[in-house]
């Protein structure tokens, strides 16, 4: 409960900056977006986060006509997902978009991962490059995020020089979303695949637990105004099998069973400003 009032607290502090920085922009080639979401899990990358528990989480864009943007987001977390025992995700988010065409954009930037509060050696930096293009009622995007060797990946070692060991991470993923006609509703489908430092890492986690696996969804949103309703089924390849030698930080409850990779129904609210 700790991790969502702190999640929660940061959201609401960001709502009235975003507010009147959007007054500001009127005037200004700035444009100021932003989010607040409730979700039944958080799953990252087909992994619960939040111990298969509710999520709060929002987040803030503010963008240059030229093309630059800077960005916050932030979600409690709870379980697998607390690198180093920290309760909270804070990401920092910098790039640049550039149009191809007139349905065309390539999105060039980097992540930075933090977890205030927990270990040293958890905040990990991943730059990444995405190509969307749409055609009618079609959105197709596809990415590929790349993590350089940091310590945070690093596979867990008693060797007397474990500290200087470290490890890179890859993520490839594409993205489809249609919107149906004459329907508030737009059909969405992912498909991801990892490949980085098998087992855990130097704080009992991993972004790439079993070293690759393939992570998937699909589900359907439904917009009203300014608020979006998405029902997503997620699931990975990640086999108990495959999982056993990660519990009980694998699991729901830290308990040793119900793996946090199988297959989830999760429901999310967004209001977007």
């Amino acid at each position: 409960m700790k991790s969502i009032v702190t999640a929660a607290a940061l959201i609401t502090a960001l709502v009235p900056l975003a507010a009147r920085a959007q007054e500001d922009a009127a005037t200004t080639p700035i444009t100021v977006s932003g989010s607040v979401a409730i979700a039944t899990d958080y799953r990252f990358r087909g992994v619960s986060q939040s111990d298969d528990h509710m999520a709060i989480q929002g987040g803030l864009t503010v963008s240059h006509e030229s093309g630059v943007y800077v960005g916050t987001w932030a979600s409690n977390l709870a379980g697998w997902g607390t690198f180093g025992g920290a309760n909270m995700e804070l990401d920092l988010i910098g790039g640049y978009k550039a149009k191809l065409g007139k349905n065309a954009t390539l999105d060039v930037g980097l992540t930075w991962y933090m977890y205030p509060g927990g270990a040293n050696d958890t905040d990990f930096a991943e730059p990444y490059v995405k190509l969307s293009g749409s055609t009618g009622p079609a959105t197709l995007t596809g990415g590929i995020a790349y993590a350089p060797k940091q310590y945070a990946l690093a596979n867990v070692s008693n060797a007397p020089n474990s500290r200087g060991q470290k490890q890179d991470n890859l993520y490839v993923w594409g993205d489809g979303a249609l919107a149906i006609g004459g329907t508030p509703f737009t059909a969405k489908a992912h498909i991801g695949h990892s490949d980085g430092n098998p087992g855990l890492g130097p704080n009992g986690t991993s972004v790439s637990p079993t070293g690759k696996y393939w992570d998937w969804s699909i589900g359907m949103d439904t917009t009203w105004r300014n608020l979006t309703l998405n029902l997503s089924y997620i699931d990975t390849d990640i086999t108990a099998a495959r999982a056993a030698r990660l519990q009980p930080n694998f699991s729901k409850g830290q308990d040793g069973s119900g793996s946090i990779a199988n297959a989830a129904l999760v429901a999310s609210l967004t209001a977007a400003f």
